[in-house]
């Protein structure tokens, strides 16, 4: 859940150790080879997601909600019915919290970023960005935001705490995943990047640590610091160097093809546990991307193998997901094969991970960080902030 704070994230705080050793194997009580086909269904309702809805119910008057979204535009909240407690995550400027609503007793995730340093960085436009996307966005594999506040020195955005932590530790703590759990979470991302591109925004910014596991082990995409409402192309250099597409590195322009891309390198990431393209500088990684040479170890599926190719493809006028048939071209690849779509998207298919939690403020999946001594979600102030003009919308 760390908050993206340079255009090139050279992923502070949580370095990747690449290697080639790797185990099948996974957190899960289950055995982690469990196909996500039509018969594979379970019939409970999510909890976590129950857990949001039901604190939203109680915390505003239902006529604040917008009918399209979890996003209240105009709470009748504010900070001081918050309690901030321990931190989830970090980056340059800023962090995100586990916080409770003291009137309900439930749990949120709190970013808190600094005006100061959002401005510094030039990061103002991603950051508001992120907030208008999210306030536009519902989907079962997107984390909520239910609204957002500012005071003088800080921005506030209160959303949906996932309570597995990100698929970045599990992974790192399995070594790999086997072929059947990279699909069902692969599927996962497939329907929300097909959501998204379908309301014409680009994510930019696919990679294991951006991914959370929800209460019952599905995927919950976080971070849209560098999404984007698309109208044609776009041409800011962002992303993860390891995920970035060539034409992103080669400023050609670049749209929701780049996406795609870094689905094939995530896939080639859960099932190897380690990227194809990696050097001890951002420099060093660019170079292989550019020369685009993918070394597979054996135990890969040759499906798979076929997939992440047609992903990797440097022409992106040739890349799957980017021709005529768009995202469908990807749902009917061979190694999706047999896929119950709409069973996956009702989250009635059985997840390879579930993650332990032993109450809904549980933060044992996530790393512990040093917590900040400065105040944090001080009353909101009307005076003294020079920056409160560029974040209207908070």
């Amino acid at each position: 859940m760390s908050t993206m704070l340079s255009n090139i994230n050279n992923n502070n705080g949580n370095s990747h150790t690449y290697s080639n050793e790797g185990v099948n194997g996974s957190s899960s009580d289950s055995s982690g080879n469990r196909p996500l086909y039509q018969n594979e269904r379970i019939g409970n309702e999510n909890e976590n997601q129950q857990l949001s809805q039901s604190s939203q119910r109680q915390a505003t008057p239902q006529q604040h909600q917008d009918q399209s979204s979890n996003y209240i535009a105009r709470p009748t909240f504010g900070l001081v019915d918050f309690v901030l407690q321990r931190t989830l995550g970090t980056g340059t400027f800023g962090r995100v919290f586990l916080t409770k609503f003291k009137h309900t007793e439930h749990y949120y995730a709190m970013k808190v970023l600094k005006k100061s340093e959002i401005v510094r960085l030039k990061q103002t436009e991603h950051v508001n960005s992120e907030r208008f996307i999210l306030s536009q966005v519902t989907h079962p594999f997107i984390v909520n935001l239910y609204c957002t506040f500012q005071n003088d020195k800080n921005l506030y955005m209160l959303l949906e705490y996932v309570i597995g932590g990100e698929l970045f530790s599990h992974l790192r703590r399995a070594g790999r995943f086997t072929n059947d759990m990279t699909r069902f979470y692969s599927a996962e991302i497939v329907l929300a990047l097909e959501y998204l591109h379908d309301n014409e925004i680009i994510y930019r910014d696919l990679k294991p640590e951006n991914l959370l596991l929800d209460s019952r082990g599905h995927i919950k995409i976080a971070d849209f610091g560098f999404a984007k409402k698309l109208e044609d192309r776009t041409w800011t250099l962002c992303g993860t160097p390891e995920y970035l597409a060539p034409e992103i590195i080669q400023s050609k322009g670049h749209g929701k093809a780049v996406d795609w891309w870094a689905l094939g390198i995530l896939i080639f990431e859960m099932l190897a546990g380690y990227p194809p393209f990696f050097a001890d500088s951002p420099f060093g990684i660019y170079e292989k991307i550019l020369v685009g040479k993918i070394q597979f170890p054996p135990h890969f599926d040759s499906h798979a193998k076929d997939l992440i190719k047609r992903f990797l493809t440097a022409d992106r006028t040739k890349r799957l997901g980017n021709l005529r048939g768009g995202s469908e071209d990807v749902k009917r690849h061979k190694w999706f094969r047999g896929v119950d779509w709409q069973g996956l998207y009702d989250k009635q298919i059985q997840a390879p991970i579930i993650p332990p939690y032993q109450h809904p403020g549980d933060t044992s999946n996530f790393e512990r960080y040093p917590e900040p001594t400065e105040e944090t979600n001080s009353p909101i102030g009307l005076t003294g902030d020079p920056h409160r003009h560029l974040f209207a919308d908070f």
